[in-house]
C-alpha cells in the first residue's frame, strides 16, 4: 500500500530574507571600498554583523532551527482556559498558524483570522486559506482582511480573541494600547483573551503595572499579566527589547 503524501503548511519566518540580504549586501559594498579608504571598513564590518545576527535569528525561528517562533505561537495556546466552543478571533494571523493551531485543539471553534496583509511582510490571504486546506481545518478557519487598530467586527462577536506579536506592529495606531481595547471591543462579556505582544516594552506600553490598571479601568472582570520573554527555550540571541527579549501575555475574562 503506498502512503499517501501530506502536504505541509508553510507559515514562513518572522525574520524576512530582505533583513539579511539588504545589510549583507551594505557590507559587502563598503568592504570593496576599502581601497579607497579604511574608513569603509567600520561600516563594513557593522553591515556583516547586522547580517550575521538576522542570519541566525532566521535559523532559529525556522522549524529546521531552534523552533522558536513555533514555540513562542503554542505560549498563546497553552495560556486559554476556554470550553473551546464558537466564535474566536486571532488577530495579526499572518500565514494561519495559530488560527490553525487553536482549530487543531478546539475541534469545536469558529476560528476567524484577521491580518493587514502589508507588503513588509510574506503573508497573504491566500497562503493562509491554503495552509488552511492542507491542515485540514479549512471548514472552520475563515480569514479576512483588516487593521488590529479598526476591526471590522460587532461588539461582542467573539468568545474568545487572541493574538501574538501584532500590535506593535500596527503602523496606522500611534497608541498601541488602543489595539487592545479594540481586541476587547468585540469580545463579548464573560469571554476570554489571551494576547501575546512586546508587552514589556515600556516605550510602546508604558510600565507594566499601569498597563495592567489602564485595563482594569475599561471594566475588564479579570487580567494578569505572565512574562513569557523567560521561557527557557527562548535562546538569549533573540532575546534583544526588539525581537522577545520584551514577550509577555495578557490573559483574562471581559
Amino acid at each position: 500500500m503506498i502512503a499517501q503524501h501530506l502536504e505541509q503548511p508553510e507559515y514562513g519566518n518572522w525574520v524576512p530574507v530582505k533583513m539579511i540580504i539588504v545589510p549583507a549586501v551594505l557590507g559587502i559594498a563598503c568592504l570593496a571600498l576599502v581601497g579607497l579608504h579604511w574608513a569603509f571598513l567600520i561600516p563594513s564590518v557593522l553591515f556583516l554583523a547586522i547580517a550575521a545576527y538576522f542570519g541566525i535569528s532566521r535559523y532559529l525561528f525556522s522549524t529546521r532551527g531552534g523552533k522558536v517562533q513555533d514555540r513562542v505561537q503554542d505560549l498563546v495556546v497553552s495560556h486559554i482556559d476556554w470550553p473551546g466552543r464558537s466564535r474566536v478571533l486571532d488577530i495579526g494571523c499572518g500565514n494561519g498558524p495559530l488560527a490553525i493551531k487553536i482549530a487543531h485543539g478546539f475541534p469545536g471553534a469558529e476560528v476567524v483570522g484577521l491580518d493587514y496583509w502589508g507588503k513588509n511582510w510574506d503573508y497573504s490571504m491566500q497562503i493562509c486559506e491554503e495552509n488552511a486546506r492542507r491542515a485540514g481545518v479549512a471548514g472552520r478557519v475563515s480569514f479576512k482582511h483588516g487593521s488590529a487598530s479598526a476591526l471590522p467586527f460587532d461588539n461582542g462577536r467573539f468568545d474568545l480573541v487572541v493574538s501574538n506579536l501584532t500590535f506593535h506592529e500596527v503602523a496606522d495606531e500611534p497608541d498601541k494600547r488602543k489595539c487592545i481595547q479594540e481586541a476587547l471591543r468585540v469580545l463579548k462579556p464573560g469571554g476570554t483573551f489571551v494576547l501575546q505582544d512586546l508587552f514589556l516594552l515600556r516605550s510602546v506600553y508604558g510600565a507594566p503595572e499601569e498597563l495592567v490598571g489602564a485595563i482594569r479601568g475599561w471594566g475588564v472582570r479579570e487580567v494578569e499579566l505572565i512574562r513569557t520573554c523567560d521561557e527557557p527555550f527562548i535562546p538569549a540571541w533573540v532575546k534583544l527589547p526588539f525581537m522577545v527579549g520584551t514577550l509577555a501575555i495578557l490573559r483574562g475574562k471581559k
